[in-house]
C-alpha cells in the first residue's frame, strides 16, 4: 500500500487525543492504514458475528480484553459501545488508546455524535487523491483512464479491471451497507436510484425530478440521498449564499467521491466511450471537486466550499472562501487552452466585487500546459493536487 496523505494528521491526533475515529467508504484503505500506523495496539473487527455478539451483550467484558486500548474496526455495527467508551475516556484520557474505524459517518447519528463530542477526533479517509494514485507503479496515465479507473486503492494496488471490481463493489454496497444503515425493502429500486444520481452528477439536485424518475416520494429520495452521504458514496455541494443584489439558487449540487463509480453506473466501460459521452464535462467536474474535498479532509483544513449560480445564468463550479479572500475554480474538460475558458469565472468575479477581500481565479482543464494569464491561472488536470490555491484549505483549523 502506498503512503496516504492523511497519515501524519492521524499520528499527530493520536498523540493528543484519547480516541481517533477514521470513517470513510468501504475499501478506501481505512483498516490497512490504521493497522500500519497503530500496529502496537491490538486489532479487532466487529464484522465477525461472534465478536459482535460479545460486544453487544457484554460491553464491559469486551473492553476488559483491551486494558491498553485497541483498534476497533466496524464500530458502527455496535454503536452502543461508544457510550461505554465515553465513560472510559473520561476516567483515563491517555492519548492514542482507541482507534475507531467505521464505514459510516458516525457524526450523522445524533446519539453517537453526542458520545463522541470533545472526546474523539474525527477524520475521514476518502478514496485516493490523484497525488496518491501516482505513487502506484502502474497508475493510469490519460485523463480518460483516470476518470474511468476511479480511486479505490484495491483496483490500483492489484491492477484489477475497474468495471468488474466496481460492479462487485456496488452489489456488496446495496446488499450490505444499505440494509445496515436503512431498512430498505426494494433494493432494485435503490439500484435504479443510484443510476439516476449518477446521471445527475455535477448538476443541481432537484428532488421532485428525482422522485418522478425514480417512482418514489420526495421524502424517500431525500432519505436515500442522506444514505449516500452517510456511507460516503456521494456528497452535496451547497450553493453560495451572501447578501448580494442577485437572486441565487438554493439547491445543492450532487457530486460523487469517485469518478470510476459514476462511469460504471452510467455504463461507461472504455476511454473512447467516456471521450464521447454527453456527461464527460460533469464527470470531470465531480472529479475535480472531489479532489479538492479530499485534500481538505486529509489536512483537516478549513475553508468553506460552495458553488455559485444565480437566476441570470452566471455560475462557477467551486468557490473556496476563507477569512480574507475567495478563490473561484472553474472546471473545463477541454484540452485546448484559451481565454474563453475564463469567461464564466470572470462574470461571477464581477458579481462578487461588492464582497470584502481578494478574489483569485483558477481554471482546471483537460490539457497539459500550465499558464498564468491576466484572467487567472490555468491548471492542467494532472497538476491539480499541487495547485497553489489548495493551501487555502490545507491550513489546519
Amino acid at each position: 500500500m502506498v503512503q496516504r496523505d492523511i497519515a501524519p494528521r492521524l499520528q499527530a491526533l493520536a498523540k493528543s487525543t484519547p480516541a481517533v475515529s477514521l470513517t470513510g467508504p468501504r475499501q478506501s484503505g481505512k483498516t490497512t492504514l490504521c493497522r500500519e500506523l497503530f500496529s502496537h495496539l491490538p486489532y479487532i473487527s466487529l464484522e465477525y458475528p461472534d465478536i459482535r455478539e460479545v460486544a453487544t451483550n457484554d460491553p464491559r467484558a469486551f473492553f476488559a480484553q483491551f486494558p491498553e486500548g485497541a483498534v476497533i474496526d466496524e464500530i458502527q455495527r455496535v454503536p452502543d459501545l461508544l457510550s461505554y467508551l465515553q465513560s472510559m475516556i473520561d476516567d483515563d484520557p491517555t492519548p492514542g488508546r482507541w482507534i475507531l474505524i467505521s464505514s459510516h459517518n458516525l457524526l450523522r447519528y445524533p446519539a453517537v455524535s453526542q458520545s463522541l463530542a470533545g472526546r474523539v477526533a474525527v477524520c475521514h479517509l476518502l478514496p485516493l487523491t490523484y497525488g496518491e494514485i501516482t505513487r502506484f507503479e502502474n497508475h493510469p496515465q490519460s485523463l480518460e483512464e483516470v476518470l474511468l479507473t476511479g480511486s479505490y486503492p484495491r483496483i490500483l494496488d492489484r491492477d484489477l479491471d475497474p468495471s468488474e471490481w466496481l460492479g462487485s463493489y456496488v452489489a456488496a454496497y446495496v446488499e450490505r451497507d444499505v440494509r445496515l444503515i436503512s431498512n430498505i425493502g426494494d433494493l432494485a429500486a435503490f439500484q435504479r436510484f443510484l443510476t439516476l444520481c449518477a446521471g445527475r452528477v455535477g448538476q443541481l439536485l432537484k428532488y421532485d425530478g428525482l422522485a418522478g424518475d425514480g417512482g418514489k416520494s420526495q421524502p424517500t429520495m431525500k432519505a436515500w440521498v442522506s444514505l449516500l452521504e452517510a456511507s460516503f458514496m456521494a456528497f452535496l455541494l451547497p450553493a453560495f449564499h451572501a447578501n448580494l443584489r442577485k437572486r441565487l439558487v438554493k439547491a445543492p449540487k450532487l457530486h460523487f467521491y469517485d469518478s470510476g463509480l459514476v462511469c460504471w453506473l452510467l455504463g461507461i466501460r472504455s476511454p473512447e466511450h467516456l471521450q464521447a459521452h454527453p456527461l464527460r464535462g460533469e464527470i470531470f467536474e465531480t472529479w475535480c471537486v472531489s479532489e479538492i474535498v479530499k485534500q481538505s479532509f486529509n489536512s483537516g483544513g478549513v475553508g468553506r466550499l460552495s458553488f455559485y449560480r444565480d437566476s441570470n445564468g452566471a455560475e462557477i463550479d467551486l468557490l473556496i472562501e476563507n477569512a480574507i479572500d475567495i478563490t473561484l475554480v472553474e472546471t473545463k474538460s477541454a484540452s485546448t487552452p484559451s481565454a474563453s475558458l475564463f469567461a464564466r469565472a470572470q462574470r461571477v468575479s464581477r458579481h462578487l466585487e461588492e464582497l470584502p477581500g481578494n478574489r483569485q481565479t483558477c481554471v482546471v482543464y483537460g490539457g497539459s500546459g500550465r499558464q498564468s494569464r491576466k484572467e487567472g491561472e490555468l491548471i492542467p488536470w494532472n497538476q491539480l493536487h499541487n495547485a497553489s490555491f489548495l493551501a487555502k484549505i490545507r491550513e489546519p483549523a
